[in-house]
């Protein structure tokens, strides 16, 4: 990681990251998660907010619905497209693309300012 002396600093080239793939970065002594989902880069502090777990080194599922039938009864459980972060301390889930927990929308993850510059992923830090 690099300094480009904007503020900015260069975390890995974006070609390193295929659609679904993420890796922890330490920043400027803060651990940052960074997630690629088809042509969108996210970052999160790798702090959960339930009891400070490392969350983004957690599992990554796609969300488990219910799918009903007209009638309102169940036809079984489906997976969506929306994808959950789990930490791995205790299961608490976030929705990847907001950062919210999906019972709770007021407990979410803390997100990283991330660009993508001359195909390269940047982070933005304090001066």
């Amino acid at each position: 990681m690099a300094g480009n002396g904007t503020g900015d600093v260069a975390v890995a080239a974006l070609s390193e990251f295929a659609d679904g793939y993420y890796r922890v970065f330490s920043i400027d002594g803060s651990e940052v998660g960074f997630f690629r989902l088809g042509d969108k880069i996210l970052a999160y502090e790798n702090v959960c907010p339930h009891a400070g777990g490392p969350v983004c080194q957690g599992q990554i599922y796609r969300k488990v619905e219910e799918a009903l039938a007209p009638d309102m009864r169940s036809a079984g459980l489906r997976f969506s497209d929306t994808r959950h972060l789990v930490c791995p301390w205790h299961g608490f889930e976030f929705n990847i693309e907001t950062g919210c927990h999906p019972g709770d929308p007021s407990v979410r993850l803390t997100p990283v300012k991330v660009m993508v510059r001359g195909g390269q992923i940047y982070v933005g830090v304090a001066e």
